[in-house]
């Protein structure tokens, strides 16, 4: 009968649950481990790429939990923001796509989808369905710290904090762009789109160049190029409109006057025009007061900014190319009635000098990449990489006034703030990843809030805190922490509070509910009491600010506080043990907000000593390939995944197919291929459960080699996890060493059955059972069991190294079996030989001796390059002349790249007798390749018809395979 995963897994989670095996409460007497993983939103199940995130951490809590650490792994529930209200608002409105999906994808009974009218219905209808798949996942989490952000306790631990944020001047208030949803009628970050994207906002600086009266904004990003613009771009069929805003009189695109509304308070729409009314006229460079000519361009975007260009031919590649383009064309001149001699004399001015370039750095861009016209795609890398070098190395030249000689960086700053401030431009906002959508539905716009409340990241000293600290931070992997640096040094005021949707409002301003990414940065903490306030069912309005002061800083009188003096120091004891948090997981996609927030939030509130230790970051999950959308239909909720392929299936294909960063590809094939695996690591296991203990003091060469394999493995494992490599973890435990365990199988067919052997094989397998826990547990407590071990796998300790178990000798000789039987096996392959008769000729003694030098040499620091003529040195191998030069060169290539570990390996066994051992395994080559086999030593070569004798190197035996007659 096969075995029932999910029965056998749900036994374990049962017996786990009984025996509180995961619950954490501090032990003095034992090292902690605090990790955490981002709590979900209730809004959906999780499925398939949600499971990698939390699997990966629950991986890296059993190991630790294995190495003997008292292990933390906490979970709440993220109720905060706009998301969960703006499916209610549609539930209410009978969204048919809406109702569809809870219906047919997440399998939500129909009957109680009404009751989803009701926002906090629809939380608590997926916290309980997350929290049921993540406990039939295994994860080793302590429940009795469960909260939701909207619990009352919670909201008095973020009001604490946000009033620790404003006394220390890091929460402001006043104008700035926000991703605004014009529908809510709030800001809008990540967690309120659809899609998860956070808005880019970016400050453009509109220009305003004066056109009789009225102003063409153009709006630039490179406002210190203002010196060197020749013409303006509109687009001819596109639609523009006069307007009046702020006194000023403006032309600009449709879709702008839209965004314009967002940044000024009142917009008078004067009369609409099309932009091929604009083609001819001129308009004055504010700066220079040149008059320059509008000019049609199809490449200017009317939905991008004001929708009105300047052209900088000298440093911007597109004004270079579309310039050329339309000199070259006089039948676009004529159409629009253009001057054709005044479009001939537009040429590029230079206004920033760039080492390696020529005063027209556009041309020497355009040259290099071969770029035909305006419209080959290389443009945009010609742009993009010009703009980057002219920013960070260019300077600005003489003919720019004041800014000569300014370096690009500061000369951009510096004549965009002139011409704010002299009304000679506006700044301009613009969102780069959109058009973005409210999960209300509606189209994110940037709208310039005065009221708004900010967490003003761009404080300086705070930024310059933060990174000090993340210096002394592990980041996993280490590839990221470019990545965390630029973000703290972009990272701006951030909009911490909306009108509306679920959450704690301010504490000091009641019409404003704190926003999910700024509620969830220190909830770390709180876990550490969470479960104390649980289980003393404590009124929050008696968690004041002091009382946390007392728990979290250890300030303040606790005779004085509202809680029994005995709780409240089981609260702060429990913070103080388990912190600083060890490790914090998460995904990549949000290391531009709420991981670095995390940093933030941690150095502004908390003492150095409590400040995070690590954070690791994984890359997503694509499905076959693809990403995972409810377009494709390939998204698999965890709980209908698990019951497809079982968890211990789940966890080990989400986690053996990419490395962190990586984004894993989950298919179904391999998923069913892991599975299959699995099931016969169960079988194999459960056919040795009755052998005894192996007595390692009887033990001959191949028990010696399988031993020393397990110890190489367990500490490349051990290795690979204290790194969160853990797809190279399960390829070592799982795949590697099974693989040696075959083999040293199939070399003990002949005594299978003995009691040693099926000692030893049981010794290799609980190895396994140790490395796979973590990942597998459940089947891996099956086999436990079965093996008649005490307890749980899941707190068994991890396995160790025993240096005194590893024999190079026996590993040395054993991959030389296993190196001659594939050259042998690819010999008969490409001849097509059937042997009747194979002989290996080893090497000759002075073979061996040169090779040792040799390796030895190289061990010493000579150089690679002088290996031949250091050897020659010496008198004995000189003796042998040109047959010894000759083997030096054979040999060179493969002694030089020859790993360093395998080389000190070979030179501490100081030579194997090849002979003597290859033939003790004539038997069991004979029966391999069903033939006779014999061993002699090139020293005395014996039957040596074909003179392969004088091929034979050391560990590379010289091969003669004699057909059938």
């Amino acid at each position: 009968m096969p075995l029932d995963l999910r029965s056998l897994e749900e036994k374990w989670q049962r017996r786990w649950s009984e025996a509180r095996i995961f619950e954490a409460d501090p032990d003095p007497a034992k090292p902690k481990y605090y990790l955490t993983v981002a709590y979900p939103y209730p809004n959906s199940p999780q499925h398939i790429g949600h499971a990698r995130t939390y699997t990966l951490a629950d991986a890296h809590a059993r190991y630790m939990r294995m190495k003997g650490y008292n292990t933390l792994l906490p979970m709440a529930f993220h109720y905060t923001g706009t998301p969960i209200l703006a499916m209610s608002k549609r539930v209410a409105a009978n969204d048919a796509e809406l109702i569809d999906v809870f219906v047919k994808l997440y399998e939500v009974d129909e009957r109680i989808i009404d009751s989803f009218k009701d926002p906090l219905n629809i939380a608590k209808y997926f916290h309980h369905d997350i929290k049921l798949g993540m406990q039939a996942m295994g994860f080793s989490i302590d429940w009795r710290r469960e909260f939701t952000t909207i619990d009352p306790a919670y909201t008095k631990f973020i009001e604490w904090q946000f009033r620790h944020l404003l006394s220390a001047g890091l929460i402001t208030k006043g104008a700035h762009p926000v991703g605004w949803c014009p529908s809510c009628m709030s800001p809008v970050g990540q967690h309120d789109t659809k899609g998860d994207l956070e808005p880019d906002i970016v400050e453009f600086t509109a220009i305003k160049f004066d056109m009789d009266g009225t102003a063409l904004p153009v709006a630039t990003l490179r406002p210190e190029t203002v010196f060197g613009v020749t013409n303006i771009w509109v687009n001819p069929g596109a639609n523009y409109v006069e307007v009046e805003a702020n006194g000023d009189r403006m032309i600009v695109s449709e879709r702008a006057v839209q965004k314009l509304k967002g940044m000024m308070p009142q917009i008078l729409r004067l009369r609409d025009l099309a932009g091929s009314e604009l083609i001819g006229r001129h308009a004055r460079n504010p700066i220079t007061g040149t008059l320059v000519p509008v000019l049609p361009a199809e490449f200017v975007d009317p939905n991008n900014a004001t929708g009105v260009v300047m052209s900088v031919p000298a440093h911007a590649p597109y004004d270079l190319l579309a310039l050329r383009d339309l000199k070259a064309n006089p039948g676009i001149i004529r159409v629009y009635g253009l001057d054709e001699s005044e479009i001939a004399a537009l040429v590029p001015i230079p206004v920033v000098e760039l080492e390696g370039f020529s005063r027209v750095p556009a041309e020497d861009a355009v040259k290099r990449l071969g770029i035909r016209d305006q419209k080959d795609p290389k443009g945009e890398i010609a742009t993009k990489e010009l703009y980057q070098k002219e920013f960070h190395l260019a300077r600005m030249l003489p003919g720019t006034g004041v800014y000569a000689g300014m370096p690009v960086s500061k000369a951009k700053e510096k004549i965009k703030q002139d011409l704010v401030s002299s009304k000679r431009a506006f700044p301009f906002y613009e969102i780069m990843n959109g058009p973005i959508q409210c999960r209300c539905g509606a189209e994110v716009t940037v709208n310039l809030v005065d009221d708004q409340w900010f967490i003003n990241y761009a404080d300086e000293s705070w930024k310059e805190t933060v990174r000090k600290h993340l210096k002394n931070m592990s980041l996993v992997p280490d590839d990221l922490r470019q990545e965390f640096e630029n973000v703290v040094e972009w990272l701006k005021e951030k909009a911490c509070a909306r009108r509306a949707g679920l959450g704690t409002r301010l504490p000091w301003d009641s019409a404003w509910v704190i926003e999910s990414l700024s509620d969830s940065t220190i909830y770390m903490a709180f876990y550490t009491i969470s479960k104390i306030i649980n289980q003393h069912r404590l009124d929050p309005s008696a968690l004041t600010d002091e009382v946390f002061d007392y728990i979290f800083l250890g300030k303040g009188d606790p005779s004085s506080l509202p809680i029994e003096r005995e709780i409240l120091e089981a609260m702060r004891n429990e913070f103080n043990y388990f912190y600083p948090l060890d490790s914090r997981h998460s995904g990549r996609d949000l290391v531009p907000n709420h991981l670095t927030f995390f940093i933030f939030n941690h150095v502004a509130i908390f003492p150095e000593k409590h400040w995070p230790r690590q954070i690791a970051v994984n890359g997503s999950v694509l499905m076959e390939g693809k990403k995972m959308s409810k377009s494709l239909g390939n998204i698999i909720p965890l709980h209908k995944a698990i019951m497809i392929y079982g968890a211990d299936t789940l966890r080990t294909s989400i986690l053996f197919a990419s490395e962190l960063l990586q984004d894993a590809d989950f298919s179904d094939s391999q998923a069913k291929s892991i599975r299959s695996k699995l099931l016969e690591f169960y079988d194999l296991a459960c056919s040795y459960a009755d052998a005894g203990m192996p007595d390692f003091s009887s033990a001959d060469h191949l028990d010696k080699w399988i031993i020393s394999r397990v110890q190489r493995v367990v500490s490349q494992v051990d290795s690979s996890m204290q790194c969160l490599r853990m797809r190279e973890a399960i390829h070592c435990a799982f795949f590697i060493l099974q693989q040696d365990l075959q083999w040293y199988i199939r070399r003990r067919a002949d005594r299978c059955s003995d009691p040693r052997t099926r000692s030893i094989v049981k010794y290799v397998l609980r190895a396994i059972v140790k490395m796979m826990a973590p990942f597998a547990p459940h089947l891996c407590e099956e086999i436990w069991e079965k093996f008649g071990e005490d307890g749980f796998v899941s707190v068994a300790s991890y396995p160790e190294t025993d240096q005194a178990l590893i024999c190079e000798r026996d590993e040395i000789t054993e991959d030389l079996l296993k190196s001659i039987i594939c050259d042998t096996a690819e010999i008969i392959k490409v001849t097509g030989i059937s042997p009747a008769r194979i002989c290996y000729y080893t090497s000759p003694k002075w073979k061996w001796d040169l090779y040792l030098k040799a390796l030895a040499a190289l061990e010493s620091g000579v150089d690679p390059r002088g290996l031949i003529r250091e050897l020659m040195k010496d008198p004995e191998i000189r003796k042998r002349g040109g047959e010894a030069a000759k083997f030096i060169n054979s040999i060179c290539s493969c002694t030089i790249t020859l790993p360093k570990e395998d080389r000190k390996k070979i030179l501490r066994a100081s030579g194997i007798e090849e002979a003597a051992f290859i033939g003790e395994c004539t038997t069991f080559l004979s029966e391999y390749f069903k033939c006779k086999v014999e061993v002699q030593s090139a020293d005395l070569p014996g039957y040596d018809p074909n003179g392969k004798a004088g091929q034979a190197a050391p560990l590379r035996p010289a091969i003669y395979i004699e057909g059938q007659r």
